[in-house]
């Protein structure tokens, strides 16, 4: 009974429309001011407060205060991982406008997801290291092999002092259906590829765009044929 109530609570907390928009805005790991938050759920700031402060009180996410300011993030991977689990059994959104259709179209080539590449792109990289026996399937994720460790590593990700480095969790993706790379070597590998340039953020939010860089780097590396209007 206790694990159905706590069931429920979260799902309730989750369920609502501001608090789910919200909770995906903060999915790529990064820290946002209320302000902002209210912005994106298109509600008063007055509004965006009570429902900061439900989540808080769910354990869904956590505050920073710097200085006279309150930036609130994810409480943990755990809970972008359920968001991105609901996205991908849910029915997909109507899309109203223009525009709505330009941000769905840019998030599903490319997005980050609790600061790992998520999308099309995020599909294509697993599927080029498990083609290049970079990494191999097994029943919960993905474990790296000797040869993937000696690329990260000359890729300049240094992934030896981490514990468990072989272990690579997956996600769903929730446009593509399918999993991709998640966790710490997924963090790294992310964040050395926009140190090298070779991705960069969008406009849209949580959104990632490929450089000219980057273009040729998938391609000629991974033979990774990306569109070319995702530049």
């Amino acid at each position: 009974m206790e694990i159905h109530l706590k069931i429920t609570s979260v799902a309730a907390l989750i369920g609502d429309p501001t608090r789910a928009a919200i909770l995906l805005a903060l999915a790529d790991l990064r820290a946002l001011p209320a302000g902002e938050l209210a912005k994106i759920a298109k509600v008063s700031p007055q509004t965006a407060s009570s429902h900061l402060a439900k989540l808080m009180a769910g354990g869904l996410i956590s505050v920073e205060t710097w200085g006279r300011y309150r930036y609130y993030r994810l409480a943990s991977p755990e809970v972008a991982k359920v968001l991105e689990s609901l996205a991908g059994i849910a029915s997909p959104a109507p899309v109203s406008s223009l525009r709505q259709s330009e941000q769905l179209k840019a998030l599903k080539f490319a997005r980050t997801c609790y600061d790992h590449i998520a999308g099309e792109l995020g599909v294509s990289i697993t599927q080029a290291f498990i083609n290049q026996n970079f990494i191999i399937e097994n029943s919960d994720g993905y474990l790296l092999t000797d040869q993937g460790e000696a690329w990260l590593n000359n890729f300049g990700v240094n992934i030896n002092a981490k514990k468990n480095h072989r272990v690579i969790p997956w996600h769903i993706d929730w446009t593509q259906r399918v999993h991709h790379m998640a966790g710490p070597i997924a963090v790294g590998l992310t964040n050395r590829l926009f140190e090298l340039n070779l991705i960069t953020r969008g406009s849209v939010h949580r959104s990632v765009k490929l450089t000219e860089h980057g273009y040729d780097f998938f391609e000629n590396s991974f033979r990774i044929s990306l569109p070319k209007d995702k530049l």
